[in-house]
């Protein structure tokens, strides 16, 4: 029987997050974001960053013997932009290159379903 796990991947425009649990969620194997693998703060959320973020954790996965994940991609939601950053593409590319076997992938973004009211838009001044 194969060893399974649970990959959470949050991708916003500023920095990339994985974090794998156990089955069950409870229990954290490892985590990984944007800012510990890259120096420059800017390049947190590139597409670069995430595969190597994902690089460090099928490692960890790989030495606690977890084979098959169960992926759960998020954007930031609420009542900011839904879609997952550029970096969650990448992340889940870089899991299948480092062995790691992929059950199903899911979009688990919050969506707001009449809450807070969003931001009202800038007005740039025009000569």
């Amino acid at each position: 029987m194969t060893k399974t796990g649970i990959i959470n991947i949050y991708a916003s425009r500023n920095n990339t997050i994985i974090l794998l649990t156990d089955i069950t969620g409870s229990e954290t194997i490892a985590k990984c974001s944007g800012g510990m693998v890259v120096k420059a703060q800017h390049k947190e959320g590139s597409p670069y960053a995430a595969m190597k973020v994902a690089e460090v954790v099928a490692e960890k996965a790989r030495e606690k013997g977890i084979e098959e994940v169960i992926v759960k991609v998020r954007g930031q939601g609420g009542i900011r932009p839904k879609n997952p950053g550029q970096g969650a593409e990448a992340a889940i590319l870089s899991l299948t290159r480092n062995n790691v076997r992929i059950k199903t992938i899911e979009n688990v973004t919050p969506t707001p379903h009449d809450g807070c009211r969003r931001k009202k838009r800038h007005r740039s001044k025009k000569d």
